[in-house]
């Protein structure tokens, strides 16, 4: 992060722009937007400076720029088309450790302008830090078509009421529970009908009523690791959530996602290293529940598919605790399609098996005749360290030695990697790539389709900016 994004307080701060044409006039009205009080250095000044003085918002210093100008003021601005006199500028500055703009200089600038959303009091900046300023200008324009023009005067509302709020409802995670309330309530849509009064008396009902603080646990697939997989109602739930209990499955781009101010435990959960007994977990979201928590129960995949979700569920019922379930993205649908691996065609494979590679409870081995048959695809999960024991146990079974295999590492993340080999070679391919956990075994004649029908990092993707929103949706 070059820049660490700040909203500042302008409201009658000096603020000192060197330049009067129309880079410095489109500068200007931003900061006069902010409250600043401006004082405007230049050799000549477009009219809107000129008005902009006899209405009393800004100062004009005609001649030349002289560093003595900076005294007294929070920022500065250069915006001349004189790279010398901008450098100067912002040597001046600097060397008075002041905060300094240079117009189409990202090097020379201690702040930059971000591309604006504006629905006050809500306000969203959109910065590719100088790099690519039409780029953030075209992502700018994209979210203001979705975001709705009532979401100004919605956070006026509740704004008035936070005191109210606050003398009502102790502790901080009590309150964010009320608001998301609010905002799950007719409130919201009587603003967006502009029906404000209504809406006023709406909330205050809803602050009028006992406050129940109620725990409840999500079961969340958080899907292979791309999070671009994540589903709309993870996403939300994720944000939410007071604590977030996760695995080491879960990627770091989608606990980036998770609410920052949210509690996060990891409960481990990898092959060979389960960190935390399974009970324990169980134990942990019952007693986070009933401590009032909205607990986000964060697994990779989906949580119903070798995810121990229902027996989580199933601790959780005999205390009567609320709770939801969010499919993600199994590891098998996820990673076999961005290796170009189909699970299922009408050529190669009439079905496909998901099976894990760890032992049953009972010690007891899987049914490898059932697994061995051709024209069907067996997908294993977690089976990288007993690759050994399948590979040899499949071909006993009688699975063909030249069956394809194919093993995915990190699925459907930025560092996947996707060996292909035969059956026969399974283990070798693992020895000699190194490959490490995460990663799906993937047999059957599909995977003889891979080199056809590989796409991820290899071939372009289609340009955001040249979808619809509806496509984007």
């Amino acid at each position: 992060m070059q820049y660490l994004p700040l909203f500042v307080k302008l409201t009658d701060k000096p603020v000192l722009i060197v330049g009067g044409g129309s880079v410095a006039l489109r500068k200007a009205g931003t900061l006069l937007s902010a409250g600043a009080r401006l004082t405007v250095v230049a050799k000549q000044f477009a009219d809107e400076f000129v008005q902009w003085q006899q209405q009393g918002k800004a100062t004009l210093i005609p001649g030349s720029f002289d560093p003595v100008q900076l005294d007294g003021k929070l920022l500065v601005i250069a915006a001349t088309d004189d790279e010398q006199l901008n450098d100067s500028v912002y040597q001046a500055a600097s060397a008075r450790n002041m905060l300094v703009n240079t117009v189409d200089d990202q090097p020379k600038c201690g702040f930059i302008f971000p591309s604006i959303i504006d629905r006050s009091p809500i306000l969203i900046a959109i910065s590719s830090f100088g790099t690519a300023p039409v780029l953030a200008r075209r992502l700018r324009e994209k979210l203001e078509t979705l975001l709705p023009q009532h979401l100004g005067p919605l956070a006026e509302l509740v704004g008035r009421f936070r005191s109210r709020v606050k003398a009502k409802i102790s502790g901080f995670a009590a309150r964010r529970q009320f608001w998301e309330q609010v905002f799950d309530s007719d409130v919201v849509r009587d603003v967006q009908a502009n029906q404000l009064e209504n809406a006023e008396q709406r909330l205050q009902q809803l602050l009028d009523e006992p406050q129940q603080q109620a725990g409840e646990v999500y079961i969340v697939g958080a899907g292979p690791g791309d999070p671009e997989l994540l589903t709309l109602k993870a996403l939300q739930l994720m944000q939410q959530a007071d604590v977030v209990v996760y695995d080491y499955l879960v990627s770091a781009p989608i606990m980036e996602l998770v609410r920052r101010d949210a509690e996060r435990i990891c409960v481990g959960k990898k092959a060979g290293d389960h960190s935390v007994p399974q009970q324990d977990t169980n134990q942990l979201l019952i007693d986070l529940a009933l401590a009032g928590k909205k607990v986000c129960r964060l697994k990779g995949g989906d949580p119903f598919i070798f995810g121990r979700g229902g027996e989580e569920i199933q601790a959780l019922i005999p205390h009567h605790i609320a709770f939801q379930v969010v499919p993600g993205v199994t590891a098998a649908a996820g990673c076999a399609a961005y290796a170009g691996i189909p699970l299922t065609h009408r050529d190669h494979a009439q079905s496909v098996q998901f099976v894990t590679g760890h032992c049953r409870a009972d010690g007891s081995e899987p049914d490898w005749h059932s697994m061995s048959k051709a024209n069907q695809t067996l997908v294993i999960y977690m089976g990288l360290m007993k690759a050994s024991h399948i590979q040899q146990q499949l071909l006993l079974a009688g699975r063909a030695a030249n069956t394809p295999v194919a093993i995915i590492e990190n699925g459907t993340r930025s560092d996947q990697r996707v060996v292909t080999g035969s059956l026969e070679q399974l283990a070798q391919l693992i020895a000699h790539h190194q490959l490490g956990s995460p990663a799906l075994l993937v047999i059957g004649e599909v995977v003889s389709l891979q080199q056809d029908l590989h796409w991820f990092g290899k071939r372009p993707q289609p340009a955001v900016f040249n979808q619809t929103i509806t496509q984007m949706e």
